[in-house]
């Protein structure tokens, strides 16, 4: 089992993580806002598939690591 394990207060909110991830398992945060007031990516809780597409599509550095079981 994986999981995307995303570091909120570095997300830029570009959604390139988003756009990329090919079991769509990622989205935009609706309710909350980072430290930098923007609107973070949240993992949906299921359909990871530990394939890290969302890992290497990040600008930010170790905003998202993937997690493998």
């Amino acid at each position: 089992m994986a999981k995307p394990n995303i570091e909120e207060d570095c997300c830029k909110g570009c959604g390139r993580c988003v756009a990329a991830c090919p079991k769509k398992c990622l989205e935009m945060a609706v309710d909350r806002l980072n430290a930098a007031g923007l609107k973070p990516v949240v993992y949906k809780g299921e359909g990871c598939i530990g394939c890290g597409i969302c890992f290497y599509n990040c600008p930010e550095p170790y905003a998202i690591r993937v997690e493998r079981d």
